[in-house]
């Protein structure tokens, strides 16, 4: 029997959670885009445009060691979309720069650390694939899970992550 390396395993979880995010991301209604369902949370925009930013964040833990949130020569992405157009051109982007940056690395690079900190606080350290999936597929997938109440609450049909959604029963 042949186990997947880590990479392996990696991608294809990725390919999973990158297809989902995108059914629901191509169901954000533009007319709703400052949509904000309480005070405290993002606006419905804002929200979808941080799971597409995840994408280049989840990069850096593949091509970089750390990342310090106070360095402002940082990476940052541009302006954030403002269309729905917009916004799935940057997640396919980024989804597509996070595919080759995973796709040319291997089980030991993986293996290799990875530091968040912000100046001389340390905030995560990990090895690169478990950050990948802590910080970059699960939070993600967080995210995601917020957009569908979003998108719920707003009566817009939620697309099935995992199977059929309520909106989609029969369907298969």
């Amino acid at each position: 029997m042949h186990t997947a390396s880590p990479q392996q395993n990696i991608l294809a979880e990725l390919d999973h959670e990158l297809a989902a995010t995108r059914r629901i991301l191509e169901r954000v209604p533009q007319e709703h885009w400052d949509y904000q369902p309480h005070p405290k949370s993002m606006k419905l925009g804002q929200l979808a445009v941080h799971i597409a930013n995840l994408l280049a964040f989840n990069t850096l833990f593949v091509t970089h060691d750390s990342r310090d949130f106070l360095d402002p020569n940082g990476p940052k992405p541009g302006p954030a979309p403002t269309t729905v157009a917009g916004l799935l051109e940057r997640f396919d982007d980024y989804s597509a720069t996070l595919r080759q940056a995973l796709a040319a690395t291997d089980d030991a690079q993986l293996a290799g650390s990875f530091q968040l900190r912000r100046g001389e606080q340390v905030l995560m350290d990990r090895p690169k694939a478990a950050a990948i999936r802590l910080m970059g597929l699960n939070h993600s997938i967080h995210h995601r899970g917020q957009l569908a109440v979003y998108l719920r609450l707003l009566d817009v049909p939620v697309p099935g992550l995992y199977g059929p959604s309520a909106d989609e029963q029969g369907t298969f």
